[in-house]
């Protein structure tokens, strides 16, 4: 069954987080997050573009998403007859870069091609392989070190399977010792987030005795090579990240031997087709991989849990409860973590959630329909 897109609305909206989250890039009390409603008919799928307020992850931000929508990724995507959601990305794939923008549509038209079908978005796009998802948190940099063996003791009790520290220069070998000193047997990953050089090469050897799962990205943003001389020097294994933003990168990183693991976020890829591709390049190649997180709302959230089920997400990845970034979440019910540290993959249509209408209108900055 084709589909075709009569209508795209978007949605800017602001929401305040709990606490604020810190990482290399600097600290976040607030998301600005831009939302994507695909119609045909009557049916709405839901999309979330998953870019920061700032161009610090990477060359996107929410103040570059807004026109780039409008005038680029939109005109090519409204009434095109497209045989399945999996060619969406092929028809905006001449854009260079802003790969969340274009996945935040992607994922829109993936999520109304499942409420057309009348079934689960994880089906719709060929998961299922894990019906509960294995989770893990993202602890951002605190203001000291007291405040974050509180905040571990915290998740920990609350039954997160992995905990994922953040990580830079000055805030790195010894704050990671005294995790490992009060937690010696937790899953334990550390994120630079680019942090660091391969001058930084002798001190970032000293995190091998700590048995950390994984160190991710901690060198530039952009670089691979840099990354396999590193690995070579390492015996905790790299997880590559913002480096990987198509399935191609990841070909030369495992050729080249430049990590043993990569996070897969879906905005980075530009959807669930890039993602899935990616998916299966890692699986043949044994290396495994888990789903990262850009502070989503519970659009975002749904759809890296749909994503998560697929075959190779064998390890725990930062899709956790909603509690733990909003007072409120623009889904009902709020995505929820069992004591396991678990989550069950709703099984609605779509990807499985209602939109509190009401809560969500509230939180709108400015809107724009196109047709």
């Amino acid at each position: 069954m084709g589909i075709k897109v009569d209508r795209l609305i978007l949605r800017h909206i602001r929401m305040p987080l709990v606490h604020f989250f810190e990482t290399s890039f600097g600290r976040t009390h607030e998301r600005d997050i831009i939302l994507v409603e695909a119609i045909a008919g009557e049916i709405s799928g839901w999309g979330e573009v998953t870019a920061g307020e700032n161009p610090f992850y990477n060359e996107e931000w929410t103040g570059s998403v807004w026109p780039l929508l409008i005038d680029y990724v939109a005109p090519r995507v409204l009434q095109h007859e497209f045989a399945s959601p999996a060619d969406v990305s092929a028809r905006t794939s001449h854009i260079r870069g802003h790969k969340m923008a274009q996945g935040g549509v992607e994922a829109a038209i993936w999520d109304l091609q499942a409420r057309l079908a009348n079934e689960p978005l994880y089906k719709a796009i060929g998961g299922g392989a894990h019906l509960e998802i294995p989770c893990g948190v993202s602890i951002g940099i605190q203001d000291s070190v007291e405040q974050l063996l509180e905040k571990i003791e915290t998740e920990v009790t609350a039954g997160y399977q992995r905990i994922k520290m953040k990580i830079g220069p000055g805030w790195d070998v010894d704050v990671v010792r005294r995790v490992r000193e009060r937690f010696p047997s937790i899953k334990l990953m550390a994120d630079a987030n680019s942090a660091y050089t391969l001058a930084d090469l002798e001190h970032l050897k000293k995190l091998d005795e700590f048995y950390l799962m994984m160190i991710e990205q901690p060198l530039a943003h952009d670089d691979i090579i840099d990354h396999a001389k590193l690995q070579r020097a390492l015996e905790t294994p790299i997880c590559l990240d913002e480096c990987i933003r198509t399935p191609h990168h990841a070909e030369q990183a495992i050729e080249m031997g430049a990590c043993r693991i990569i996070n897969i976020k879906l905005g980075r890829m530009g959807g669930f087709t890039p993602s899935k591709r990616l998916h299966d390049i890692c699986r043949a190649a044994n290396i495994p991989v888990w789903c990262g997180g850009m502070l989503e709302s519970g659009i975002g959230r749904a759809h890296n849990i749909a994503l998560s089920t697929l075959p190779n997400f064998v390890l725990p990845g930062d899709v956790s409860a909603s509690k733990r970034y909003w007072k409120r979440d623009i889904i009902s019910p709020a995505v929820e973590v069992s004591a396991g540290g678990t989550i069950t993959v709703p099984q609605g249509p779509g990807f499985g959630y209602e939109i509190d209408a009401d809560y969500l209108d509230s939180l709108v900055v400015r809107r724009e329909m196109l047709r």
